[in-house]
C-alpha cells in the first residue's frame, strides 16, 4: 500500500478509507480503471475488490483491458453476469434504459459484497442525463471521484500520475447499447455486430472517435471530423463497400458514414446524454 500524497489524491484516499471494505464496478473505461488502480495501491486487496460485468453490451476490448490490468497490478477481480439481458424493461430500450442496467449491475455487486459498492462516476457526469445515477442512489452506491471533487480531466491526470499513460488517453466508449436508437429492442447479436464493425474501423482508420449506430433505417457509422475529412467522398464509398463485403449481416440494410454527433441514438425528452 502507498501513502496518500497531499492535495486531490489525498482527498480521494481519505474518501476510500472512509468507505472501508468495498467492491468497485470496473467497466474498462478510464474512470473505473483509474479508481481501481488508485484504490488497490492505496488500500490493498484485503479491502478493495474489483468486479467486471461481462455482457453483450460490453465491448470485448473493455473486458480484455480489465483482465490485463488486473494481472499487471494484482487486483482481486471477479467477472460476473449482471443479468440485465434477462430484464425485459432493459431490453425494450426505453429512454431510461440505463436505470434498469445499473439496477441489475449494482444489485448483483451488492450480493457479492459485505461492504459498499463504488463507481467511477466523476463530477462531469452529474451534468448529463444519467438514469443510472438514480439506480446508484437507490442502492447506496458511493462515487469517490465525486466526493473528492474529481472532474474527467482530474481522472485522466490521476491515471498519468499512476504511470498509466495509455489509460489516461483512452477515448470515452459507453456501453454498446448506447449505439441503439431509443425504442429499438436490444439484441445480443446486434451488439456483437456493432462491436465488430467498430473494431474493424479502429484497426483500419485509427479514428479519434467511432460509433456504429443502429436506427430504424439501418446502420450509420459516425466518425470524428478529422477522420471523416481525411477519408473524403471516395474513401467513404470504398469504406462502405469494404464493410458490406466484410459483414454479410449488412445485406439489405442501409449503411452510411457521417459525422459524429454525441448521443445521436438517444430519442427522448432529455437531450444531454453520454455516447
Amino acid at each position: 500500500m502507498t501513502e496518500a500524497p497531499p492535495g486531490s489524491d489525498g482527498r480521494l484516499a481519505a474518501v476510500l478509507r472512509d468507505c472501508g471494505s468495498a467492491v468497485i464496478a470496473v467497466s474498462g473505461g478510464v474512470d473505473s480503471m483509474s479508481l481501481s488502480s488508485f484504490a488497490h495501491r492505496t488500500l490493498g486487496s484485503d479491502r478493495i475488490r474489483m468486479v467486471h460485468a461481462v455482457s453483450p453490451a460490453v465491448p470485448t476490448a473493455a473486458t480484455d483491458r480489465v483482465r490485463r490490468q488486473a494481472i499487471h497490478e494484482g487486483w482481486s477481480l471477479r467477472l460476473v453476469d449482471a443479468g440485465e439481458f434477462a430484464d425485459e424493461r432493459y431490453r425494450a430500450n426505453p429512454v431510461d434504459r440505463c436505470f434498469f442496467c445499473k439496477s441489475n449491475l449494482y444489485s448483483a455487486l451488492s450480493r457479492l459484497s459485505d461492504g459498499l459498492v463504488l463507481s467511477g462516476t466523476n463530477t462531469d457526469d452529474l451534468g448529463d442525463y444519467r438514469p443510472g445515477l438514480a439506480a446508484a442512489e437507490e442502492l447506496g452506491v458511493r462515487h469517490p471521484f465525486v466526493e473528492a471533487g474529481f472532474a474527467k480531466s482530474d481522472v485522466r491526470a490521476l491515471a498519468r500520475r499512476l504511470g498509466l499513460p495509455d489509460l489516461a488517453a483512452l477515448p470515452a466508449s459507453p456501453c454498446l447499447s448506447s449505439r441503439v436508437e431509443t425504442g429499438i429492442r436490444i439484441e445480443a447479436d446486434t451488439l456483437q455486430l456493432i462491436d465488430d464493425i467498430e473494431t474493424w474501423l479502429r484497426d483500419r482508420l485509427e479514428p479519434e472517435t467511432v460509433r456504429c449506430r443502429l436506427r430504424p433505417q439501418g446502420f450509420f457509422v459516425e466518425l470524428d471530423a478529422a477522420t471523416l475529412q481525411a477519408l473524403g467522398s471516395e474513401g467513404r464509398v470504398r469504406l462502405i463497400r469494404g464493410a458490406r463485403s466484410r459483414f454479410p449481416e449488412l445485406a439489405g440494410r442501409a449503411f452510411a458514414v457521417e459525422a459524429y454527433r454525441r448521443g445521436s441514438a438517444f430519442v427522448g425528452d432529455k437531450q444531454v446524454v453520454n455516447g
